[in-house]
């Protein structure tokens, strides 16, 4: 696990339920438990307030940081991708961005290749961006805060004259591979979901095991966010894999939900001016049903 990565999954599977701010040492102990050196993760937290994600205030000797509006989008993209439900209709309608920026700022040419393939658009030509999915506000943002508004243009479209649909699907996105790590997933994760379901039983799974286990199954189905452009029902593939893994995915979170939760208070301290209420119903439960 790279730290900034595991940064994300934390905050978005538990510390944003907990008013979005943790002190540096909660934090160490926390990514402790996967191996993750304390320079490195104070390196990462760093690089992080450089990068605009994260901000920093110290009270006393104690520093204690919280996502801010780029990090916070970041986040919440990928907790979005990964807990609706998607059980959605195809609104007939393709969002295309098209985009011409100067080679002097290839950088951002790069970010913003990047950062589309993340909200799941495929790149259908040279410079031009396509999704069917409902994202004009997600990219709105992404232009604002990028200062994106001199170089792209986005607009919908209710058909493509030269290509039909999965014509274009073909041309944007692989799901034969994409299929692929789903299998993966599957045939790893049924086999922890049946040795987790028998040991659980015989009581004998720690609060600390669910919590490192509920983070790696989160981390590693976060995957799915960078390649899985999260379509539409009615435009995927028959007997989809995807639809399987998901459904695994919330057996086993479900599964380790309540003891990891409990551990994760257990490490967890905040600001002690902080009077954020904790949402721990849905730190424990945070499937949401987006349409």
């Amino acid at each position: 696990m790279k730290p900034r990565a595991l940064m994300f999954t934390l905050f978005g599977e538990y510390i944003q339920h907990y008013g979005n701010e943790v002190w540096i040492g909660s934090l160490i102990n926390m990514m402790s438990h996967f191996g993750i050196s304390e320079s490195s993760i104070r390196g990462a937290a760093l690089r992080m307030v450089q990068q605009d994600f994260f901000k920093v205030r110290r009270i006393g000797n104690n520093s204690y940081y919280s996502l801010i509006s780029k990090g916070k989008r970041t986040m919440m993209d990928g907790f979005t991708r990964v807990y609706s439900m998607r059980n959605y209709k195809w609104d007939g309608y393709w969002r295309i961005l098209t985009y011409s920026v100067p080679e002097e700022k290839r950088d951002l040419r790069n970010q913003i290749r990047k950062e589309l393939s993340l909200m799941g658009f495929g790149l259908i030509s040279h410079g031009t961006w396509a999704s069917p999915n409902p994202v004009e506000k997600q990219v709105m943002e992404l232009i604002k805060d990028y200062h994106l508004e001199p170089y792209v243009i986005l607009f919908t479209s209710s058909s493509i004259v030269s290509h039909d649909n999965q014509e274009l699907i073909q041309r944007g996105w692989n799901f034969d591979e994409i299929g692929k790590e789903y299998d993966i997933f599957i045939e790893k994760y049924q086999k922890k979901f049946d040795d987790f379901k028998e040991r659980a039983w015989n009581n004998e799974l720690t609060d600390k095991e669910c919590f490192i286990e509920r983070t790696k199954l989160v981390h590693e189905y976060r995957k799915f966010f960078f390649i899985d452009p999260s379509f539409p029902n009615d435009l995927l593939p028959p007997d989809w894999s995807g639809t399987k893994a998901r459904e695994l995915f919330f057996n086993v979170h479900q599964l380790l939900s309540v003891p990891a939760i409990r551990y994760f208070e257990t490490i967890f301290e905040k600001a002690p001016d902080c009077k954020f209420v904790a949402n721990r119903d849905k730190a424990i439960n945070p499937f949401i049903d987006i349409i």
